[in-house]
């Protein structure tokens, strides 16, 4: 599902990061330790998950367009069978896009606003496709402030798979890899790259490195 912020309305003074990367490069380990760094982190794939949740708007729009074979036995919805049926399938997706983006539009534009409202200067936005709905470094200034970018060689990012789906197969880990937009043109688009090839602690010496020059920028 390829998801992106809200609009900002110009009355906003919370600076928003957008947080994005490649499969299994370590996105959501930066936007853990971004939390503990005290940062908040809006999660694109939560607010959908929150915004199809059993009984909800959402879902029933999915299940209209796609039909009941993408819900689980308890009425809510396989994550798993939606993907298996849009990952090879652009219209197939870009309907699913329809359905959910404008309502996770208006859900991050809230949430942004209570977080500015309780007194946070800075919230990241986490979402795996920013750079392909177009938000890069130079382009969307009206939705991000800037864009981190976590990147990881192939190598990490297939072991990485073959730990979380053991059932993928290498050939299918490729295949995952392969059908997303190459991380050089993810890497090219973002203000800042955070690479995730080593250790954890390595992992988080980079996170501080960036938010201090990150820090700097938006001060400056």
């Amino acid at each position: 599902m390829q998801r992106r912020p809200g609009a900002r309305t110009g009355r906003e003074r919370i600076h928003v990061v957008g947080l994005s990367g490649g499969i299994a490069c370590g996105k959501s380990t930066v936007a853990r330790m971004l939390r503990e760094r005290g940062l908040p982190v809006v999660d694109a794939d939560q607010l959908a998950r929150e915004l199809s949740s059993r009984g909800s708007p959402g879902l029933r729009a999915v299940v209209e367009a796609f039909g009941p074979m993408v819900l689980s036995e308890d009425g809510s919805l396989d994550r798993r069978a939606l993907g298996r049926r849009v990952f090879a399938d652009p219209n197939a997706r870009a309907r699913l896009e329809s359905i959910m983006h404008p309502a996770i539009e208006r859900r991050s534009q809230e949430v942004l606003a209570a977080l500015e409202k309780s007194g946070h200067a800075l919230a990241f936005y986490e979402a795996a496709l920013l750079v392909e709905a177009g938000y890069g470094a130079g382009a969307g200034s009206e939705m991000l402030d800037a864009l981190v970018v976590v990147s990881a060689p192939e190598s990490a990012q297939l072991e990485r798979l073959a730990r979380r789906d053991p059932d993928l197969g290498e050939e299918g880990a490729r295949d995952r890899i392969a059908s997303q937009m190459p991380l050089s043109k993810k890497e090219a688009a973002a203000d800042f790259v955070v690479v995730n090839d080593g250790t954890i602690e390595d992992l988080g010496r980079r996170v501080d490195r960036m938010l201090s020059e990150l820090w700097e920028r938006l001060s400056g």
